[in-house]
């Protein structure tokens, strides 16, 4: 399954806050700047990629994730990436 993810520009997003259709949570504070000295040595670091699997999973464990909302098969693969880091850090 591909992602869905929507892209816009700052414009765009500028936008859609004047028309009151972002989804910014209400009272959030603004971002603070990063400033240039951070642009100066940034780099992409492109995640590896991934693999698509059928897998079969206890139901509940399923709608456990579900239920925490959006994004579950993500969370999903964080917490399998978890462990796989742990077991790495133990070896």
């Amino acid at each position: 399954m591909r992602s869905t993810a929507v892209k816009h520009s700052l414009s765009e997003i500028q936008a859609m806050r004047e028309r009151g259709l972002d989804r910014t949570r209400p009272g959030a504070l603004p971002a603070q700047s990063l400033g240039k000295e951070f642009w100066k040595s940034a780099r992409v670091v492109f995640p590896s990629g991934k693999t698509s699997v059928h897998l079969r999973l206890d139901s509940d464990v399923v709608e456990w994730f579900k239920s925490r909302g959006k994004g579950h098969l993500t969370r999903m693969n964080a917490v399998l990436r978890a462990y796989v880091d742990a077991q790495d850090r133990c070896a």
